[in-house]
């Protein structure tokens, strides 16, 4: 059935266009503008991340080739390259990113009551970091080594959902740990992060905002047992402690005893020490939390993959900063769609299907779910029969 609506513009209908006219006019981003508005700036940026386009050059010739879709798309005018790079470059980036995190409060709310793998009813993020390599002389701005660039995209991670909650660019020689500085801590939610994030002094920040961490503890690490509790040892459990840290510095930046749990991991055979604020979880517990700590790796991984976080279409920071945002907004946008239309597919496969169907007039809902589509029942049924004998 022909709806006389793209996919594509289906798929817009999602984000929520008057609180992004009110981002947009808070920042000006329409100040001037005569030919590509912010709106549909987003339009051609979210497209070039459905259908994977690698330049401006593509995104303007895929487009040019359905012009005459492009209005019911949102496009008041075919979008020309150059057009479209000025707009990056000199439009706040800070616009993306509150549509960005506007969808994310959308989408965690939506998957607020999925499961992530561990019985708990808390709020549980995952942090990390994954740097994207860059080159010095085009992105001079982003130095990371002698004759190499890069940026670091810091993430913190909602595992109900897989929804990024939090996200932050730095150059690539910022350290991981000061991204605790920028976080403001939810009281009860756990925190679950890598050795990287080990410091005691931001730690006890979190601990004083009533919020628990799960880390790993480093070799060597300067502390003593207070006491043991019982651990039935087949379970994998090795020992569960409470320790006190030494030395002068790092017990004034953590006074209060910490929580070590050594496990043997069934099936590496790999041992592992924990490093946690909770006293009352049970000590299998905090291990399957720091095991689903690799949900955030599996998330760079994936958007590394599918989104185009990898090569820009600009070189300046804003330029950069722009493109990185609209794909994570386009990534949620997606996940929006999968809850709200019921979908069982993943996002993999939904992108996929959009990729080549992009321009396609029929239902979303059909085309995204394909065989396993149920049409709604039409009227037809209550019509009475004309030769009714």
């Amino acid at each position: 059935m022909n709806f006389g609506k793209t996919l594509f513009a289906q798929l817009m209908e999602f984000v929520p266009w008057t609180s992004f006219a009110r981002i947009v006019a808070r920042h000006g981003g329409d100040s001037g503008v005569r030919n590509l508005s912010c709106t549909e700036q987003f339009r051609a940026m979210a497209f070039a991340q459905l259908t994977y386009r690698e330049s401006l050059r593509d995104i303007e010739a895929c487009l040019l080739a359905n012009q005459t879709k492009l209005y019911s798309m949102g496009f008041r005018a075919p979008v020309k390259r150059s057009t479209l790079a000025d707009a990056n470059e000199a439009r706040n980036w800070h616009i993306w990113e509150e549509l960005a995190m506007l969808l994310i409060r959308r989408a965690r709310k939506l998957y607020c009551n999925d499961s992530f793998g561990v019985d708990l009813t808390n709020t549980v993020y995952a942090l990390d970091a994954t740097t994207i390599d860059l080159c010095l002389s085009l992105f001079p701005w982003a130095p990371f080594r002698t004759n190499k660039a890069a940026i670091k995209l810091h993430a913190l991670l909602d595992l109900r959902g897989n929804i990024p909650a939090f996200i932050h660019i730095t150059d690539g020689k910022t350290h991981e740990v000061k991204v605790l500085d920028a976080l403001s801590f939810e009281a009860g939610a756990f925190y679950v992060m890598d050795r990287g994030y080990l410091d005691f002094g931001r730690l006890f920040t979190l601990h004083q905002s009533g919020a628990f961490f799960v880390t790993r503890a480093k070799r060597g690490m300067n502390a003593h047992r207070v006491y043991s509790m019982k651990v039935d040892r087949n379970t994998g459990i090795i020992c569960d402690q409470r320790i006190a840290l030494d030395g002068f510095y790092i017990s004034q930046d953590y006074p209060e005893q910490l929580r070590r749990i050594r496990f043997k991991d069934p099936e590496t055979g790999k041992t592992l020490v924990f490093l946690t604020n909770n006293t009352t979880l049970p000590a299998l517990t905090i291990a399957a939390l720091y095991k689903s700590r690799w949900q955030v790796e599996l998330f760079f991984k994936w958007i590394k993959q599918h989104l185009r976080i990898k090569r820009f279409i600009g070189n300046s920071e804003n330029a950069v900063k722009t493109q990185i945002w609209c794909a994570v907004a386009t990534y949620v946008l997606i996940a929006i769609v999968k809850k709200e239309l019921q979908i069982d597919a993943s996002l993999y496969t939904l992108l996929q299907i959009l990729s080549v169907s992009i321009f396609e007039k029929n239902q979303l809902q059909q085309a995204l779910q394909g065989a396993a589509y149920i049409p709604e029942q039409c009227g037809a049924a209550n019509q009475l029969n004309l030769f009714n004998f």
